[in-house]
C-alpha cells in the first residue's frame, strides 16, 4: 500500500483539506481520509483533482490540426474540412498512427487526462491492416501510460440509404462479419487498465440493419461495454436523416435502439427538447467536444437546459485542435453564456463553484462513457489523479473550492504539475520520462507526411 498526502482536493463534489489517499498495488484507492496530519517530513503535494477522461479522440487527426485553416473559393465548412481529413488519412500506416497517437496521448496526460476514448475508424491504409492499426493505438497507450478505451468503428456507407462509399472512405470500411471478428480479437488483446467498446460512425455511415448484429457482438463480450456514435453534428445531417427515415437522428436512435447508460451520443448538437430530454431520461452521455465543434462551425448543444434536466455529459478533444480539458470546459460554459446572455449556467440551481462542478460532472460523465473506474477520488476507484502546482500564479488568490474555478477559467500557463494513472506517476513536474523520444518519432513521421502532401496540406 502507498499513502499520498495532499494539502487539499476534490473528493466527490466537496473540497476537502489535508487529504491522505491509500492506494493498493493494483492502483485502486482503498482509503480516502480528510483532516489528516501527515508524519513529519512527508511530502505534501498541491491541490489534487480526479483525472479527466477524454471520451472522444481521433488520434491521427492530431497531425493535421491547424492545417485546414486555408480558405479557398467556395464554402468552408465541416464538409470541406472532411476532404482535407480524407487526404491526410490516406497517408497513414500503422507505424505513423502509433507515433502520432503516442505524442497525442503524452499531451493528453500533461493536460490532466488519464484516459482516452479512441473512436478508431482508420482501420486500413494501403492493404488489410485493421488489426495492425488498432495495435498501433494500443501500443501508443502502453508507451505513454494512459488508460485506453478502444472503440473500433463500424463504417459502411457514404450516406443514408446505404449509398456506396467513396474512394477516400476505403480505409474506414468493414463488412459486419469482419467487424465482429475484429472485436473478438481485440477483446483478447486489451488488458489491465484498457477497455474495449464499440462505435457506429454515424447514422449516415451505418445502415439500420447493421446495428443489431454489431450490438449483439459487443454484448457477447461484455454487457457493460460502451457504445458510441457521432450524431446530429450538422444541420445537413439532420435534414438528410429526416428525408431518409422521417425522423431526426437522435429521435431515430431513441425510437429504434435500446439506448441506456452504456451509450455516448457524440456531439448531438442539433436536438429538439424531446430529443435531449430523451437522452437525459435514458442516462446516456452527451459527448461534447467544444473546441472541435467550434472549429468546424457545428453549433452549440443546449447544455444548460440538458443539465438542468439531469442530463450527463463528458468532454473530448476530437480532432485535437486543442488538447486541454480546461479549454473544453471553459468553452462549453462560455457558449451557454453567449447563447443565454447570463453567467454560471452549468452550475446547479442551488449554486456553488462553477469550475468545481464542471470538472466533477465531466470527469464522472467521461468515466461512464468509457466504462472506466475513474472520475472521482473515492474508495474503489482507480487512483487517476491530477496534482496542481500550488505556486502557480492562478492560485495566489484562490482559496478552497475556488481553486478549480481558477484552474479552469484563469489557469494560464498550464498549472498541472503531476498526473497519476492507476497509482503510477505518468507525468512528474510537467514532463513524461520518454517525452524526447516520443516527440522525435512524431516529428519525423509528420514531417514526412507533410512533405508528401505539400504546402497547406
Amino acid at each position: 500500500m502507498q499513502k499520498h498526502y495532499f494539502k487539499e482536493g476534490l473528493v466527490g463534489r466537496e473540497w476537502r483539506q489535508d487529504l491522505c489517499l491509500t492506494v493498493a498495488p493494483d492502483g485502486v484507492i482503498t482509503a480516502v481520509e480528510a483532516g489528516i496530519q501527515p508524519p513529519r517530513g512527508t511530502d505534501i503535494q498541491g491541490p489534487v483533482l480526479p483525472a479527466m477522461a477524454n471520451l472522444h479522440s481521433h488520434a491521427f487527426q492530431r497531425a493535421f490540426a491547424g492545417l485546414a485553416e486555408l480558405k479557398t473559393p467556395g464554402a468552408s465548412d465541416f464538409w470541406s474540412w472532411r476532404q482535407a481529413m480524407y487526404h491526410f488519412a490516406a497517408h497513414m500506416s500503422p507505424a505513423a498512427a502509433e507515433a502520432i497517437a503516442a505524442q497525442l496521448y503524452l499531451e493528453m496526460l500533461k493536460a490532466g487526462y488519464s484516459t482516452a476514448g479512441e473512436f478508431h475508424y482508420l482501420h486500413n491504409s494501403h492493404r488489410d491492416e485493421a488489426l495492425a492499426m488498432s495495435g498501433a493505438i494500443i501500443q501508443a497507450a502502453e508507451a505513454t501510460g494512459i488508460a485506453l478505451t478502444h472503440l473500433p468503428v463500424l463504417y459502411q456507407a457514404s450516406d443514408f440509404g446505404g449509398k456506396a462509399p467513396v474512394a477516400a472512405q476505403q480505409p474506414f470500411l468493414h463488412d459486419t462479419a469482419d467487424y465482429v471478428r475484429l472485436l473478438k480479437v481485440l477483446d483478447a488483446r486489451l488488458e489491465g487498465r484498457h477497455r474495449l467498446g464499440m462505435a457506429f460512425h454515424s447514422l449516415r455511415a451505418v445502415p439500420a440493419e447493421s446495428f443489431a448484429p454489431a450490438i449483439a457482438a459487443i454484448e457477447d463480450i461484455s454487457l457493460q461495454a460502451p457504445i458510441h456514435i457521432h450524431i446530429a453534428e450538422q444541420v445537413r445531417e439532420v435534414e438528410a436523416c429526416l428525408a431518409a427515415t422521417g425522423k431526426r437522428p437522435v429521435e431515430w436512435l431513441l425510437d429504434t435502439q435500446a439506448v441506456d447508460e452504456r451509450w455516448c451520443l457524440v456531439h448531438a448538437t442539433h436536438v429538439t427538447e424531446a430529443e435531449w430530454r430523451g437522452m437525459a431520461e435514458r442516462g446516456a452521455i452527451a459527448g461534447l467536444c467544444p473546441t472541435t465543434e467550434a472549429n468546424l462551425g457545428d453549433g452549440l448543444f443546449p447544455a444548460a437546459d440538458y443539465v438542468r434536466a439531469g442530463g450527463r455529459y463528458g468532454i473530448g478533444s476530437d480532432s485535437h485542435v486543442s488538447v486541454d480539458a480546461r479549454e473544453e470546459l471553459r468553452l462549453l460554459e462560455y457558449g451557454q453564456r453567449l447563447t443565454h446572455r447570463a453567467r454560471t449556467l452549468l452550475t446547479g440551481a442551488d449554486g456553488g463553484h462553477t469550475g468545481l462542478q464542471l470538472w466533477a460532472d465531466a470527469a464522472a460523465g467521461g468515466a461512464q462513457a468509457l466504462g472506466q473506474p475513474v472520475g472521482e477520488i473515492a474508495v474503489g476507484k482507480r487512483a487517476d489523479l491530477v496534482v496542481l502546482d500550488a505556486e502557480a500564479p492562478a492560485f495566489v488568490a484562490a482559496r478552497g473550492a475556488a481553486v478549480p474555478d481558477a484552474f479552469i477559467f484563469a489557469g494560464q500557463p498550464n498549472p498541472v504539475q503531476h498526473v497519476m494513472v492507476a497509482g503510477d506517476w505518468a507525468i512528474l513536474d510537467g514532463r513524461h520520462k520518454d517525452e524526447a523520444e516520443i516527440y522525435g518519432r512524431y516529428r519525423d513521421v509528420v514531417a514526412g507526411i507533410a512533405a508528401s502532401l505539400g504546402e497547406g496540406a
